[in-house]
């Protein structure tokens, strides 16, 4: 069969070329309208319960992360000159394209008690209308302003000297590109103020958060990108001393790059962190294919010395092989696409996809045009006798004939040392996780922990279940959601509280001239004099009733569910659900689950459910590849036995790495899991090449001894270089500003070396120990 397909792919290699040519300019076309992903929520199925949860409030409330903080410590920001220039921040920030709203110090409000004839209204002043020209005037106004305690801890710490401007970005803006400009000019105005005044500015907020790993992911693919590509042509041309040689195994990646851009918009997808990584593992997996193929090639010529000849049999021989490695490795990356998950789902089919086109790349370029190019000379071919290469194969044999039970011995004492660190493996992670502590926005995060105990949002709903329900018993439920909003803000984790209860004490307050002992829940005794102002039946629309506007903001149309905001620390993935079960048990001692229904959403819970999902489905996805990968095998060698061997060398490397990760505290998270799969997937491919050449070089009634010798040599040269490859390709990813992506480096990078030496070691040594003395076929 393969002999039939070299020779049509020799015959036919021109017409070939054509097509590929062809093919390249259509997927360039699709591979330059590629876009960024500026979600956030596509980790867990549509669905998903809480997924519909928190487009149900979505829809009754609006987006919860759209804001994005800036803050500022100092104990100057009354002082004039400071505060004026801190006024004209404020505007600058209303004036940039996208912002809706800015909440700050400057655009404070005060309610005023006013008499007018027959009817009395609550009427909104400004704290801080204009610039002030006398510092007095600025002291009155800001002493008015620390007297209403609606504010404090909201926008300011007093404690610290801390102060917050809360600006809120418009939806659209925020899932495009435009935002990248929205959240730079913001930056750049508050960068502005903070160096004029000397002092130290500081950005949070999702918008923040979402634009810079935005960007830091489009920055890290190209870099990536660039340096697997050059990292790969350096060890191409050390390795076949040939710039041809080399140009044309970097032309069937970069090709591959190019359709795996383009199968993203084709399939509708856009770059995210975790798709991001495609186009470099393009690179690094398709080398190898060319590496296989060119040493085949090399090693034919050298034997007869006829290119036509040494090209039919690179394609005869290293076909079935390259088929089988690609495949396995596809099923690797592929196997994400059963998952539920959005984001892993587009991963596993993008990735699978594309190394399976790799394959036909490779077995359509590499010999249509070496069938063009001169015979290889006799310094391309110098690596098939290196010297230092050959020592290193040769102590390989050794030790395979001669120390087998030294190699057992071992690998029993590293496996139980493994097996105990994996024991110690713990899963959990955090929103900014994977970003380094040294970062910006990581240290700007903590800063507003710090101070306002931090910024990620957290909704609990208050349903009452039925159409007007908050207007039943309105004073008792509101006096529930008082207690429920204490007991959270006793958190040293969660910030103020925002619900309708706040309005309702500012209200007060304001009804009892802004004295601040009077900032409290309205009673039965204050509710016939402020139904004026709250009159919840009333036109909210209505000049006289602009605190409703703010209330209803808190309330859905139906009167049936309210809503606490509160924004809390990245508190990570243990700790939130033991904090939100602590405010569940809380709530149902407070509201009575006949009458009362609670519910978590936001960003946070998000988050959390996204997490575990990603981390449980990869979990599927490592059973899955183990399963279709052995089936693989056991087609391709019919034998249970060889099935065996061909599994313990590389089952042995991921219990290793997972063992590694316990005891050096490397948490499980959906960038650490990713990393089994994706190794079973490539490490696989070196025991299917050796095993394949083991089959095909095995001569009649030859001693298994024999053939496991001559195939350590034979195939051990292209297998150590290729390795190389690899390991070098996911190194680069160490240098990522993702900790994450690091971990997925040297973690795969880990799982490679050994699988390299248990496949190099390990498996040759159990060929020969399950064989004995007798021929060992693929058959038995």
């Amino acid at each position: 069969m393969w002999g039939s397909i070299a020779g049509f792919i020799l015959k036919f290699r021109l017409w070939l070329l054509m097509l590929l040519a062809v093919v390249c300019v259509f997927t360039a076309y699709e591979a330059s309208k590629i876009e960024l992903s500026y979600e956030y929520t596509r980790a867990i199925p549509t669905d998903n319960p809480k997924y519909l949860a928190y487009q149900d409030f979505l829809k009754k409330f609006g987006d919860d992360g759209n804001l994005l903080v800036m803050g500022i410590q100092t104990d100057k920001l009354f002082t004039k000159d400071f505060f004026n220039d801190y006024i004209r921040l404020n505007q600058d920030l209303k004036k940039v394209k996208g912002v809706e709203q800015v909440l700050s110090i400057p655009g404070a409000i005060m309610l005023l008690r006013i008499k007018n004839d027959s009817t009395e209204k609550l009427i909104p002043k400004p704290l801080f209308s204009a610039v002030f020209d006398n510092q007095e005037k600025l002291d009155s106004a800001s002493k008015a302003f620390e007297n209403l305690l609606f504010y404090r801890s909201l926008l300011y710490n007093p404690s610290t000297h801390t102060y917050l401007a809360a600006i809120h970005v418009n939806k659209q803006v925020m899932n495009s590109a435009a935002r990248t400009g929205v959240v730079g000019r913001i930056v750049q105005l508050g960068d502005d103020f903070g160096k004029a005044h000397q002092v130290e500015m500081h950005y949070s907020g999702l918008p923040l958060i979402r634009t810079n790993m935005a960007t830091k992911v489009a920055t890290e693919m190209k870099w990536f990108l660039l340096g697997s590509v050059l990292l790969s042509a350096l060890i191409l041309l050390l390795f076949f001393r040939s710039f041809s040689t080399m140009l044309l195994s970097l032309l069937v990646v970069i090709i591959g790059v190019v359709f795996s851009l383009a199968t993203m918009h084709l399939f509708g997808y856009k770059i995210t962190l975790l798709n991001a990584l495609i186009p470099p593992l393009i690179v690094v997996i398709g080398i190898p294919n060319c590496i296989y193929f060119l040493n085949k090639y090399h090693t034919s010529f050298r034997e007869n010395g006829e290119k036509k000849k040494a090209l039919y049999e690179m394609i005869r021989k290293m076909g079935i092989v390259t088929l089988f490695c690609n495949i396995a490795a596809a099923i690797g990356f592929g196997v994400f696409a059963f998952t539920k998950s959005a984001v892993l789902k587009e991963f596993g089919v993008v990735a699978g996809i594309n190394i399976m086109l790799l394959f036909f790349i490779s077995i359509i370029l590499l010999p249509a045009a070496l069938s063009y190019l001169p015979a290889p000379k006799a310094r391309h071919m110098s690596y098939l006798t290196n010297r230092w290469l050959t020592n290193l194969l040769d102590h390989l044999e050794n030790w395979t004939i001669h120390h087998k039970n030294v190699i057992y011995a071992v690998t029993a004492l590293v496996l139980i040392f493994s097996i105990t660190g994996t024991l110690r493996l713990k899963s959990e992670g955090y929103i900014l996780d994977d970003l380094p502590k040294t970062d910006p926005v990581y240290m700007d995060l903590k800063f507003f922990e710090k101070n306002f105990k931090g910024v990620m949002p957290l909704e609990i709903l208050i349903d009452t279940k039925r159409k007007n329900g908050l207007r039943v018993n309105m004073l008792g439920t509101f006096e529930k959601i008082d207690k429920l909003s204490a007991f959270i803000d006793s958190s040293a984790v969660m910030g103020k509280p925002l619900s309708i209860v706040e309005g309702l004490k500012f209200v007060r307050q304001a009804y009892y001239h802004n004295d601040s002992s009077d900032y409290a829940l309205p009673n039965e005794f204050d509710l016939p004099f402020l139904a004026p102002y709250l009159n919840m039946k009333g036109d909210s629309n209505s000049k006289s009733n602009n605190v409703m506007k703010l209330a209803n903001s808190f309330i859905d149309s139906n009167k049936q569910t309210t809503r606490i905001s509160v924004n809390m620390a990245d508190v990570g993935s243990v700790r939130l659900p033991e904090i939100l079960q602590t405010i569940q048990k809380r709530s149902s001692v407070l509201f009575d689950s006949t009458k009362y229904s609670v519910e978590f959403t936001g960003t946070t819970v998000i988050f959390l459910e996204g997490s575990s999902f990603i981390i449980h489905g990869l979990q599927q996805s490592i059973l899955w590849a183990f399963v279709l990968i052995a089936a693989c095998m056991l087609y391709l060698f019919r034998s249970f036995r060889i099935l065996i061997c061909s599994l313990l060398p590389n089952v042995i490397p991921l219990v290793i790495t997972a063992g590694v990760m316990g005891w050096v505290g490397v948490p499980l998270k959906p960038s650490t899991v990713l990393v089994f799969s994706i190794a079973l997937g490539i490490a696989i491919d070196i025991t299917i090449r050796f095993l394949v050449n083991y089959r095909q070089d095995q001569r009649k009634d030859e001693p298994v001894h024999d053939a496991v010798v001559r195939t350590i040599h034979s195939t051990g040269i292209s297998i150590v270089y290729t390795s190389l490859v690899l390991i070098a390709g996911f190194v680069i990813f160490c240098f990522s500003g993702f900790g994450g992506t690091q971990a997925l480096g040297w973690l795969t990078s880990l799982t490679l070396v050994m699988a390299t030496l248990t496949n190099l070691l390990f498996l040759p040594a159990l060929l020969i120990s399950i064989s004995g003395k007798k021929k060992l076929t693929m058959d038995n």
